[in-house]
């Protein structure tokens, strides 16, 4: 009989939009699903765009998402492993987000064992997947403290731009923060570049100072992630880049990135 895969958990965070946070954390849930792992996303983002590009259309109109899972949770009640899930077209099991998650942050603050609500639910959800993929909200606070609390480790998207790269410095320690003090077992899985442009040199100069800096004890990601329309027109489409333009250089970036992670298992 050949033996389970342990789940492994991973918070897809950076304090500045605009990254490509979300675009990442999608792409890489469908890839794996894409290379036969079984994968729940879930979106900690009030935005919801994770949701919308796994083909939520209007997340604000759900009525059951992670903020519903969370409100249980905190109330002891029980919480099924299939409550609030959508099986989206593309195979991730997804579970939603929407602007409700926004007051989520407000009542955490006053919750006993606040940084670790969702790890209750990461938790019972590991026997079910091979993998489980946080979408992170753009900011350091109460939600995505829980989001790394419940995660074996986290990647960390940044623009191939200077202060998006300078602000690393900031989430490195708060990852370090949560590791002392909550979640002993949390690394870093790796530090991704988007939005890159390697025709010029400001892009290329920016790449080398984050490999010369953190390279050395930190991983980064081999392949960069393309700036591609490809991109932008997939994610308004509710699609994936491999569904969309599947041989276009974001889509070989993306698989590339797979491959990484899944190595690392």
């Amino acid at each position: 009989m050949k033996e389970k895969r342990l789940c492994k958990v991973i918070s897809v965070v950076c304090q500045k939009g605009g990254s490509g946070k979300s675009a990442s954390a999608t792409q890489l849930a469908v890839g794996l699903v894409r290379r036969k792992h079984k994968v729940l996303l879930i979106d900690a983002d009030p935005q919801g765009t994770g949701s919308m590009m796994l083909g939520v259309s209007e997340p604000d109109e759900l009525n059951e998402t992670v903020t519903t899972v969370l409100a249980k949770i905190i109330n002891e009640e029980p919480v099924s492993d299939t409550e609030a899930i959508i099986q989206t077209e593309e195979g991730v099991d997804l579970l939603p987000a929407n602007v409700d998650l926004a007051s989520m942050e407000a009542t955490l603050m006053n919750t006993m064992n606040r940084e670790r609500i969702l790890k209750q639910y990461v938790d019972q959800q590991r026997k079910n997947y091979d993998y489980i993929i946080l979408d992170c909200l753009p900011s350091l606070g109460m939600i995505a403290i829980n989001a790394l609390a419940a995660s074996d480790s986290a990647i960390i998207p940044t623009l191939a731009e200077y202060p998006s790269a300078r602000g690393l410095v900031q989430l490195l320690k708060t990852v370090n923060r949560v590791r002392k003090y909550i979640n002993p077992k949390i690394q870093v899985e790796g530090i991704l570049l988007t939005m890159m442009d390697e025709r010029t040199n400001y892009n290329r100069e920016i790449a080398k100072m984050v490999s010369d800096t953190y390279g050395s004890d930190i991983r980064v990601y081999k392949t960069p992630i393309p700036r591609a329309i490809r991109m932008a027109e997939a994610g308004g489409l509710g699609k994936s880049i491999f569904l969309h333009a599947p041989n276009s250089k974001a889509a070989k970036a993306y698989k590339a990135l797979v491959r990484e992670v899944e190595r690392d298992v």
